[in-house]
């Protein structure tokens, strides 16, 4: 632990408040893996949220790729503060509980991030950031919705053409059951990809307040932060499902088996070359992609367009609440 009470206190604000956001991030993000199949009634909303919140904690125990770009690819992680961290954890738990509140699918991704780089920039400059921030952490976010989208319409096409001699009772029979394959693979790809960004912000203060040499992610950390995620995942949040499963697209169960199957092999490839994504807009976007391949009419483009503001909009409105949280800080 740290040396002196007040920096031994800071920090376990830090790891609490890491904790914290990694539970709301479960379930905000409970969506992401199940909204389709609970509503296209593949899986009763209890069943879903189990194996959702089982999948997420296994996923996030595969790897630590994803915590390290968060703890060394945003800023060097001896150039921040607890004080930092904080911030940028509150700002972003602010902001899902927010976008929670009203239903809207926003990225805790973009949360974090936005967190990070507001709080770092307030208390250091921009010397603090990483040239490499960019290329290994802004760009992934900003690329993978609309990969995401191209996804969802060439998966739903080709299944249009494979299927095209089958009746619609063949059909969801048969999709009905993959589903539930689809569904278990978002979810291992959730905790795969989100968890360890919990991760990467607790082995940051490991590093700042002495505990490690370098950029590490113990094993205590890990069965931490997958298990707070799972347990949140598990709580399930009903208003984003409502919005990503049934106000955006009605959904049968070979669209949702398209949609999950191009989200999680964009999340699945993201998280092998260690960039972290915004699983909540990958998915979104998917679904999108394969209205616009079945009907764009269907598609309710006002909730769609929700959804791309608040993805836009993420970054910037919580590094400033981060910066103001950090000044605050700063003067007590």
């Amino acid at each position: 632990m740290p040396d002196g009470s007040a920096s031994a206190g800071l920090f376990a604000l830090v790891v609490l408040a890491a904790l914290a956001f990694s539970y709301i991030n479960g379930f905000h993000d409970t969506a992401n893996a199940i909204a389709t199949s609970v509503s296209t009634r593949v899986l009763t909303p209890r069943q879903a949220v189990l194996l959702s919140g089982v999948l997420n904690f296994a996923g996030a125990m595969l790897s630590t790729g994803v915590a390290a770009t968060v703890g060394k690819g945003i800023v060097e992680p001896r150039a921040v503060s607890s004080e930092i961290l904080l911030a940028a954890l509150l700002a972003a738990i602010a902001w899902n509980l927010v976008t929670w509140a009203y239903g809207i699918p926003s990225s805790s991704s973009h949360a974090l991030i936005g967190g990070v780089i507001g709080a770092a920039l307030a208390a250091k400059g921009p010397a603090v950031l990483e040239p490499s921030a960019w290329r290994q952490v802004i760009l992934p976010l900003v690329v993978s919705p609309p990969v995401g989208l191209v996804g969802g319409f060439l998966a739903m096409t080709a299944l249009y053409w494979l299927l095209r001699g089958w009746s619609p009772i063949r059909v969801n029979g048969w999709f009905s059951r993959l589903q539930i394959v689809s569904a278990a693979w978002m979810s291992l790809t959730h905790g795969l990809n989100d968890a360890q960004k919990s991760m990467g912000i607790i082995g940051i203060a490991l590093v700042s307040a002495g505990v490690l040499p370098s950029f590490a992610v113990p094993l205590w950390v890990k069965v931490l932060a997958a298990a707070t995620m799972a347990l949140g995942t598990a709580a399930g949040g009903w208003r984003i499902i409502r919005t990503l499963g049934m106000r955006m697209i009605r959904l049968q169960p070979v669209h949702g088996f398209a949609a999950e199957v191009a989200a999680a092999a964009v999340i699945t490839l993201a998280s092998a070359l260690r960039m972290p994504v915004s699983t909540t807009h990958v998915i979104a976007s998917s679904v999108m992609g394969v209205g616009t391949a079945r009907n764009w009419r269907l598609v309710r483009w006002q909730i769609a367009s929700e959804i791309l503001v608040a993805m836009v909009v993420t970054i910037p409105v919580t590094a400033a609440i981060a910066a103001l949280v950090y000044a605050v800080m700063a003067r007590l």
